[in-house]
């Protein structure tokens, strides 16, 4: 079966794990989110795609849910001595992917080859795609100006106010090659328990992506990022009550409408099924929270078993 996969941030990184179990990777399609791609020391760095690839390439630090396990920062030590920012954490085998991409980008390659040179330098099959080659940077509007994501989220740690999110560069960006084809092509398109806001919608604010995903036949199935009135990680309540939406699985429901079919939520939001089937989604009500890879794997079980 043909899997496409809208992904960012940790949940998606465990969901990958479990349907990686489940589907040949040839059949396996991700498509990462860049909009919280930045620079570090001039380097072109690239988390969510990042995490997605070192997730499927077994190499993923668990315990922080980003970077490499049995990382070393020797490097960012030094850095350090020579007055440099290093708030945002560069692990020193990390910084071979950094190296790798920033050369490739300066050699005239796109984006999303430098990905798939990763991906296979890594030993990963599953296709990963940049939501798009042109440059897309999610940006924080705070009552004392604009922050790109990572300095709100890794610098600030995501307790500064948040008055609105921006998409720099979407309305001109395209979706990357494969992208479209790839949605339109699926058997099944899952977006992953990832931040609606500033996870997933970089990758809707591409212009052809959202089209695509209303026009494929493809079922749509989604799992909530959002689980008790909160999310599961991250800043989503947050940035979710910014664009107007409830924090809870209506919410979802809301920022993925018309295109999303089906929504697993888990049995502390059952209540919300009446209003759900009202916004036109099947619920599906099952034990949404991976906490091990037996459950990451049970739950890409159960979505694709039920599309």
């Amino acid at each position: 079966m043909r899997v496409v996969t809208l992904a960012g941030g940790t949940g998606a990184a465990k969901l990958l794990r479990g349907l990686a179990a489940h589907v040949d990777p040839r059949d396996l399609t991700v498509i990462g989110n860049t909009g919280d791609d930045t620079e570090v020391w001039g380097l072109h760095v690239s988390p969510d795609l990042d995490t997605a690839t070192y997730a499927l390439a077994g190499m993923l630090d668990v315990e922080r849910g980003w970077g490499l396990a049995g990382e070393t920062f020797e490097c960012l030590r030094g850095m350090a001595n020579h007055g440099a920012d290093t708030w945002f954490n560069l692990g020193d085998r990390d910084l071979a992917t950094h190296l790798t991409r920033t050369r490739a980008l300066r050699e005239g390659q796109p984006l999303s080859r430098a990905t798939a040179r990763i991906a296979a330098d890594l030993g990963v099959s599953v296709r990963i795609i940049p939501m798009s080659d042109d440059p897309v940077r999610t940006m924080i509007r705070t009552p004392a100006g604009r922050l790109t994501f990572q300095e709100y989220f890794v610098r600030e740690k995501a307790l500064v106010d948040v008055v609105g999110v921006d998409y720099d560069g979407a309305p001109a960006a395209h979706p990357a090659p494969g992208v479209v084809d790839a949605i339109r092509g699926a058997e099944l398109v899952v977006v992953c328990p990832s931040n609606p806001v500033t996870s997933v919608g970089p990758i809707l604010a591409v212009p052809g992506i959202v089209d695509a995903l209303a026009a494929t036949a493809a079922p749509v199935v989604a799992v909530s990022p959002i689980v008790g009135g909160a999310a599961v990680s991250g800043p989503a309540a947050a940035l979710m009550r910014t664009r107007g939406l409830p924090v809870s699985p209506l919410g979802i429901a809301r920022a993925y409408a018309p295109w999303l079919r089906r929504l697993l939520i888990d049995r502390r939001d059952e209540a919300c099924a009446p209003e759900l089937a009202r916004l036109g989604v099947e619920t599906d009500v099952a034990d949404i929270i991976m906490t091990s890879r037996a459950h990451e794997a049970a739950l890409a079980g159960r979505i694709l078993e039920r599309r």
